[in-house]
């Protein structure tokens, strides 16, 4: 009876080494696979990259970098606009891939960034205000995880502007087709054209301003969120309802530009040493 016991307990011995070899084989060939993936993704070999990470998830589905570089393969085969099935599945397997990321690692700033992303790709064309929102919301994930990072506030401010333009010209060229004065983009708009501009948009904007002051506040010569806060004055400018408050805003606006001048000069001036 002993020495039965002794080879029972032999064979589960033999059979968990044997499981411990093979998955730390599988683990092995798990990274081999991601490397092979990441070496074909940086030739641009797309296709390849994502078979190559599909075969290191399969393989390791612990190895979290499997599943973020198969999200950002995924990603950067979507062409924003093209309305073919084939991209829009691209995207959405972008998104379920980094939804798995989030999945394993609740505050995963790449994966937040990631269907940020995406959904800013996917909201352009056609037109979808609810995936900018989606977007921001996914930023603001990655602001309550690192406050300090300046990129989500400027983010967020690139789409409050994005919508508020959309608008401002869809509403300026309803306003031209029944006119037989029309406005021009760069005069003021009607009392009654602006009030519905700031019933639609005024807190877009205001929040829009209020974020990319931030991402300015954490990175002091980010010029591409000075350009973007200039271009928010310009549709905070078609509020206002003084002539005065409006040249004021178009004032902040112009010297916005100038201030990124400077900064794109000193830039040129001074580049940052290529690691």
């Amino acid at each position: 009876m002993e020495r039965k016991f002794r080879s029972q307990s032999t064979l589960v011995l033999v059979v968990t080494l044997a499981l411990g070899s093979a998955m730390g084989c599988d683990k092995l060939r798990a990274r081999d696979q991601l490397n092979k993936g990441v070496q074909a993704y940086r030739n641009a070999q797309f296709d390849t990259a994502i078979e190559h990470f599909k075969r290191a998830k399969d393989l390791d589905p612990t190895l979290l970098n499997a599943r973020l570089y198969l999200a950002t393969a995924y990603a950067s085969q979507y062409i924003p606009g093209a309305p073919s099935d084939e991209n829009v599945r691209m995207g959405q397997q972008a998104i379920q891939e980094y939804q798995e990321v989030l999945n394993a690692d609740p505050n995963n700033l790449s994966a937040f960034d990631g269907i940020g992303s995406i959904y800013y790709n996917m909201a352009g064309t056609p037109y979808d205000p609810k995936k900018f929102e989606e977007s921001k919301d996914y930023h603001k994930k990655h602001i309550a995880v690192k406050p300090d990072d300046p990129e989500p506030y400027y983010w967020i401010g690139v789409i409050d502007w994005s919508m508020a333009y959309h608008d401002n010209k869809e509403i300026r060229a309803a306003y031209n087709a029944k006119s037989r004065k029309p406005i021009r983009d760069d005069e003021a708009m009607p009392p009654a054209v602006r009030d519905d501009f700031i019933k639609k948009d005024g807190a877009i904007v205001d929040e829009g301003i209020d974020q990319l002051k931030k991402a300015i506040e954490h990175r002091s010569d980010y010029d591409d969120a000075m350009a973007y806060l200039n271009l928010l004055y310009r549709q905070k400018a078609d509020m206002e309802t003084s002539a005065a408050d409006r040249a004021s805003d178009l004032k902040l606006a112009d010297e916005l530009v100038e201030k990124v001048k400077e900064i794109k000069q000193k830039k040129m001036e001074n580049p940052t040493p290529q690691s």
